[in-house]
């Protein structure tokens, strides 16, 4: 599944999150994910199947490399299975809305294989103090 986009969203008082319908077109019938604490304090959103390939992926790497153990650990125990309910809104544990400094305004972005929630303003700076230096990254990132 290809996931993109950016999608400005807000929190109601419940810690609930609307997913949009072109992310509920682009995740298909879906009505569970899995919420963790991602990179940069931010939430990664997977669904099974997505989470079932990066598992895979992670138990390939050797399992005596303790930066792997260390990631594993932290990113499994932090994640929590969450419904989609009927109105294809999910309700965000706090412990995790807590980890990412999640306000009432967010920002839902399609990372390929996953979905990332920020808060509004931590997205906004973090996209401004790269976007300069995209080609750069992306040039880096596509060395052969």
């Amino acid at each position: 599944m290809l996931l993109t986009g950016t999608h400005d969203r807000t929190l109601d008082d419940k810690k609930r999150l609307a997913l949009p319908r072109r992310v509920r077109e682009q995740l298909g019938d879906i009505k569970k994910l899995f919420v963790s604490q991602g990179l940069d304090q931010c939430l990664w959103l997977f669904g099974p199947s997505d989470l079932d390939r990066l598992a895979e992926k992670i138990d390939q790497s050797p399992a005596a490399h303790g930066k792997v153990r260390v990631f594993s650990r932290l990113f499994f125990s932090s994640m929590e299975a969450v419904e989609v309910d009927r109105n294809g809104r999910i309700l965000l544990p706090d412990r995790l809305v807590a980890f990412a400094g999640l306000q009432h305004d967010v920002v839902l972005i399609g990372v390929r294989d996953h979905l990332e929630l920020w808060d509004a303003a931590r997205w906004n700076s973090y996209r401004d103090q790269n976007a300069a230096s995209f080609d750069a990254v992306a040039e880096e990132a596509f060395k052969k």
